[in-house]
């Protein structure tokens, strides 16, 4: 059986181990989540969730307060959403949702990662065609087996799940992420809840192939602008113990 992309990532250490980055980051979606709803956490979900994963990793109060009043504006840069797609090495196709305060220095750094592994940063739909929109909540099996987790994700609105016993990855119609997080918050532990994509077809390198394809990855997701990193990668198994 392969193992998602998402379900291989068994610890973000090392890209948040880079303390800055990781509190930029943070503070990023802190941002986006005031200016999406409401400033106060116990009415804006995705807030609530987003600053207690900065309290997690230790992120000051006082960040996370300046991170909440620049979703009013406070004179600074304004930050913005933005998505990129493109190919990668082995023909991996990538969907990256962004949160920048420099659109063009973004867009360089991007188109250069791209070229330097291999791969070509495309225009808008030259891959999204290949990826489904979806919901997407992140959960802590807990030691949950994959069966009692996939028997507790089954409320109205989720269409599969993909389960490690690090993570777990419940799909849902887009429109009904709010109220599957809403039924699944009491019963699961949520690590992270937001909109996204996924393939529809995966590849499955192997060899340099696949290390190439994980290595750009890594480098995707180690960018302190990189909020989310979707991709058609599926990997076996073997073929991961093979490079190990």
């Amino acid at each position: 059986m392969g193992r998602k992309w998402q379900n291989i990532k068994l610890d973000k250490g090392k890209t948040d181990a880079q303390r800055g980055a990781l509190f930029t980051r943070l503070s990023r979606e802190i941002t986006l989540s005031a200016k999406s709803g409401s400033p106060d956490p116990e009415s804006n979900h995705r807030l609530k969730l987003a600053v207690e994963k900065a309290r997690e990793h230790n992120m000051p109060s006082d960040n996370v307060k300046r991170a909440i009043a620049r979703a009013s504006g406070s004179g600074e840069k304004e930050i913005e959403e933005i998505r990129y797609e493109g190919y990668g090495p082995a023909g991996l196709a990538v969907v990256v949702d962004l949160a920048t305060d420099n659109r063009n220095r973004t867009a360089g750094e991007f188109r250069f990662m791209f070229t330097k592994h291999g791969g070509q940063l495309g225009e808008t739909g030259s891959v999204g065609w290949m990826f489904d929109a979806v919901g997407i909540l992140e959960v802590d099996p807990q030691g949950a087996s994959e069966d009692a987790l996939t028997e507790s994700a089954l409320v109205d609105g989720v269409v599969d799940v993909d389960y490690s016993e690090t993570r777990a990855y419940i799909y849902t119609e887009p429109a009904q992420l709010a109220a599957a997080r809403d039924a699944l918050r009491g019963g699961l532990k949520l690590a992270d809840v937001y909109l996204g994509v996924r393939a529809k077809q995966t590849v499955a390198p192997e060899g340099s192939e696949l290390a190439a394809a994980l290595a750009f990855l890594d480098v995707l997701e180690e960018h302190e602008d990189v909020q989310h990193v979707f991709s058609n990668l599926d990997v076996s198994e073997a073929a991961l113990e093979a490079l190990t």
